[in-house]
């Protein structure tokens, strides 16, 4: 299991904001450890596990932000997370909006990738979502 990504962490001025965001568009649950500001998150199924159990996506945290959040168009400092959608991204894209959150890079199609966006969360976070579904209904593998 060496060099892989196991975790990511989402850094938070709001925590439940943001709690309550990823819950509605991804259906992720979060745990608090006591009274520590940090919260585990459990993207679902299929997530590597606590155990070390192999999984085909990772689960993360959510932690309260040290500072100021990000400005508006503001260039990325540390490193965002891209999440696989299944069936037509563009319908999670837009509940996302819906959500608060705002356009950081446009929908758009990459041939041998998939159908690919970027959000920023209602704190100004960036993350992606990506399909394999192209906006035409074809496959990005061909």
């Amino acid at each position: 299991m060496s060099n892989l990504v196991v975790h990511f962490e989402i850094h938070a001025s709001e925590p439940q904001r943001l709690i309550d965001f990823y819950s509605a568009l991804f259906g992720w649950t979060f745990m608090q450890f006591g009274s520590v500001e940090y919260w585990a998150i459990d993207t679902g199924d299929g997530a590597i596990n606590a155990q070390a159990e192999p999984g085909h996506g990772i689960n993360g945290g959510l932690v309260q932000r040290r500072g100021p959040r990000p400005e508006t168009g503001a260039p990325i400092n540390g490193a965002d997370v891209v999440i696989g959608v299944d069936g037509v991204v563009d319908e999670v894209f837009a509940k996302g909006l819906a959500l608060g959150a705002t356009v950081a890079v446009p929908l758009m199609d990459m041939e041998r990738v998939g159908r690919l966006g970027y959000l920023a969360d209602p704190d100004g976070n960036v993350f992606g979502l990506i399909s394999p579904t192209l906006s035409d209904g074809t496959s990005a593998m061909g």
